[in-house]
């Protein structure tokens, strides 16, 4: 595990994540699981509300306010107590998933929403700060088949990235990709597609997660949206 060994030094190394530190990274994990778990709950209007403020602030800007305010005295996290508070809420959180049907509709933070899709939002966040702290800490990690998740829920949330963009989808996207280990992954719907993304998998993934530009990746796209699509999509609010 990345966390188990970190000295003091460690958690105060600055991540790809403009501002914060290794424990910052983790402190945000921590209140966003938070967050999901009282979605689960049912009783996430009270929380939305403390965390996005009463000015409706966008959600980056609440995220950064939200771990502001968490910090120390000092303005230092204590990295390996906000661990602890981690691991205690995201295996509190991986076992109200165990117990939630899939289909079942939640409030999240933007909107409605399916248990499944907001599991598959909290693996794609986990996963792109777990990139994050291994960056901090000189730890390349290799990709693996745990991305198909995250690169689904990159094509099924396209009409939402499009319009989070203020743009207009003009038809149906695929993504024909290369998993890890070589093999193809297919993500689209029975209609032909207008747009199709081409590439390696680990690449669209990290794409949507804002940690490669589109231009240095190894993607390819034709049809009408092509360029809008490797410009918009996303995997988080």
């Amino acid at each position: 595990m990345l966390l188990a060994g970190c000295a003091a030094a460690d958690w105060r190394r600055p991540t790809p994540c403009e501002g914060w530190d290794v424990a910052d990274v983790v402190l945000h994990l921590h209140q966003t699981d938070e967050l999901a778990l009282a979605s689960l709950r049912g009783d996430l209007e009270s929380s939305i509300e403390a965390f996005m403020g009463a000015d409706e602030q966008a959600v980056d800007r609440a995220a950064a306010t939200s771990v502001e305010a968490a910090r120390g005295a000092d303005g230092v996290t204590d990295g390996a107590v906000v661990r602890e508070q981690w691991r205690t809420a995201t295996a509190a959180l991986r076992a109200r998933f165990a117990t939630t049907d899939p289909s079942a509709r939640l409030q999240w933070v933007v909107g409605r929403l399916s248990a499944r899709t907001l599991a598959a939002t909290r693996l794609a966040e986990c996963w792109i700060h777990t990139t994050d702290v291994a960056a901090a800490l000189g730890i390349e990690l290799a990709p693996t088949a745990r991305l198909r998740p995250i690169a689904r829920l990159a094509w099924r949330t396209v009409p939402y990235a499009f319009a989070h963009g203020g743009e207009t989808l003009h038809g149906p996207v695929a993504f024909e990709l290369v998993a890890p280990d070589g093999t193809d992954w297919w993500f689209g719907t029975d209609d032909d597609p207008l747009t199709v993304v081409r590439g390696p998998a680990h690449d669209l993934c990290r794409v949507a997660g804002r940690r490669l530009d589109s231009a240095a990746a190894q993607l390819a796209a034709t049809g009408p949206d092509a360029d809008a699509v490797l410009r918009l999509v996303r995997t988080y609010a």
